[in-house]
C-alpha cells in the first residue's frame, strides 16, 4: 500500500502556486517591456531582452518555491558559490551594458544619425546595439562604445536643437576702424542665405588685444550645416576685409634696447 506524505503533496501545490504567478508576472512584464520597446528596438534584440526578462523572473519565483518541496538551499549557495561568484563577476559588464542599452533606448537621448560626441569621441550614431552604440567618427573610424560608459557619460548631441550657433574671433589692426570693420562683416552675414535673421547675429568689439582688436563674431544657422556655414563665412570675411584694405595682423612684438648708461643716446626699439 503506498502512503502519501501529505505534507509533501501540500509543498508541491504551493511549488506549482508560486511558479505559476511568477510565470504570470513574467508575461505581464514581458508584454509591458515589448510595448515600451517594439518601435524602438529591433526584433532579433528585442526578443532576446523578452527571453531574458522572462527566464530571469521565472527563475527567481522558482528559486523562492524550492523550500517547499523540502530542497534546502543552503547546500546549493554553498556548493555554488564561488561558481556564482566567478561567473557573476565575468557578467557584471555584461549585465550593466545590458540594463544600461534598455534605459538608452527607453529615453532615447540619442537616435541614429544624430552627431554627437561623447567624452573625446564626435561623430555620427550609426547603430545602437543593446549592449554597444557605434558611432563613425568625421573622419571615418567606426568607435563601438559599451552602452554603460555611454549612458553615464556626458552626451553632447550636436543636432538635436534645430539651430545652432557659431562664434569667431577675428582681429584687425589697431590702425584700421572698427566700426567699417564691423559693417563690412555684417554685410557678409546678412548676404548669406542661411545665417539667421532670428536670433540676430551680435558683432562687437570684445577685446583689446596686445597685437589686434578683436571683433566677435556670433551667427544662428541651422544645425544641419553648421560646418558648411562656418567655414564658408570665415572665407567670406576675410576676403571682404582684405578688399577693403583693412589688416589681420599676425602677433608682434616690440623690443626695446637699453644703452649702457655710459653711452650717449636714448633707448631705442630694435
Amino acid at each position: 500500500m503506498i502512503e502519501i506524505n501529505g505534507d509533501r503533496i501540500e509543498g508541491a501545490i504551493l511549488f506549482a502556486i508560486v511558479v505559476a504567478l511568477g510565470i504570470i508576472v513574467a508575461r505581464v512584464v514581458s508584454m509591458n517591456v515589448r510595448r515600451s520597446l517594439a518601435e524602438k528596438v529591433p526584433a532579433n534584440e528585442l526578443n532576446l531582452i523578452l527571453k531574458v526578462v522572462n527566464f530571469s523572473i521565472i527563475a527567481i519565483f522558482a528559486l523562492i518555491a524550492l523550500p517547499f518541496l523540502g530542497v534546502d538551499l543552503s547546500g546549493l549557495i554553498a556548493a555554488g558559490g564561488f561558481a556564482g561568484l566567478v561567473v557573476g563577476f565575468a557578467s557584471r559588464s555584461v549585465v550593466a551594458n545590458l540594463v544600461s542599452g534598455i534605459f538608452l533606448l527607453v529615453e532615447r537621448p540619442i537616435k541614429i544619425g544624430d552627431q554627437v560626441k561623447v567624452g573625446d569621441v564626435a561623430g555620427f550614431v550609426e547603430d545602437i546595439h543593446i549592449l554597444s552604440t557605434i558611432i563613425r567618427t568625421y573622419d571615418g573610424l567606426f568607435v563601438r562604445i559599451p552602452n554603460e560608459k555611454l549612458f553615464t557619460s556626458n552626451i553632447v548631441n550636436l543636432i538635436v536643437n534645430p539651430v545652432r550657433r557659431l562664434e569667431y574671433i577675428v582681429g584687425i589692426s589697431y590702425k584700421d576702424d572698427a566700426e567699417k570693420a564691423i559693417e563690412i562683416i555684417r554685410g557678409v552675414v546678412e548676404d548669406h542665405p542661411f545665417a539667421l535673421k532670428n536670433p540676430e547675429p551680435t558683432i562687437f568689439v570684445d577685446e583689446l588685444g596686445e597685437s589686434s582688436v578683436n571683433i566677435v563674431v556670433r551667427v544662428w544657422c541651422p544645425s544641419s550645416v553648421w560646418f558648411d556655414v562656418k567655414t564658408e563665412l570665415l572665407w567670406k570675411i576675410k576676403i571682404e576685409l582684405e578688399k577693403a584694405g583693412i589688416e589681420i595682423p599676425f602677433p608682434q612684438r616690440v623690443v626695446w634696447l637699453r644703452r649702457d648708461r655710459n653711452e650717449p643716446g636714448k633707448d631705442v626699439p630694435a
